[in-house]
């Protein structure tokens, strides 16, 4: 008599499911014990996702979001897209330092470089 196989996919582990996840949690947890885990996370991190609490402009062009992190390569979309609302003259040089570091990340071009005069 023929063995009937379970529909759907293949088994890549003698392990059960459940053993297979408790395995997967010991991994994670042995390496979040790493040192170097929480330092390249966090760079990560900061290269990835974006406070919009912490950069005053941001804020203010992400009114209408409930979000506090968005991916930074939606921050450069929001401030291309709604670059005249932004008052230069009173950008923090940490926050014209971080949308030149998107720019310069992403390929941005719609933001006019620092002290050009707008049309």
């Amino acid at each position: 008599m023929e063995r009937r196989r379970k529909p759907g996919r293949p088994r890549t582990s003698a392990a059960d499911r459940a053993e297979q996840l408790r395995q997967a949690k010991r991994r994670q947890r042995a390496a979040r014990r790493e040192p170097r885990f929480a330092a390249a996370l966090g760079a990560f991190l900061d290269e990835s996702v974006v406070d919009v609490r912490a950069w005053p402009a941001l804020r203010e062009l992400a009114w209408n979001r409930k979000d506090r992190w968005i991916p930074a390569q939606e921050a450069l979309a929001l401030y291309e897209r709604n670059w005249r609302f932004v008052d230069e003259r009173r950008l923090d040089p940490a926050e014209a330092k971080l949308i030149e570091q998107l720019k310069t990340r992403y390929g941005g071009g719609a933001i006019p470089e620092r002290g050009v005069q707008r049309p």
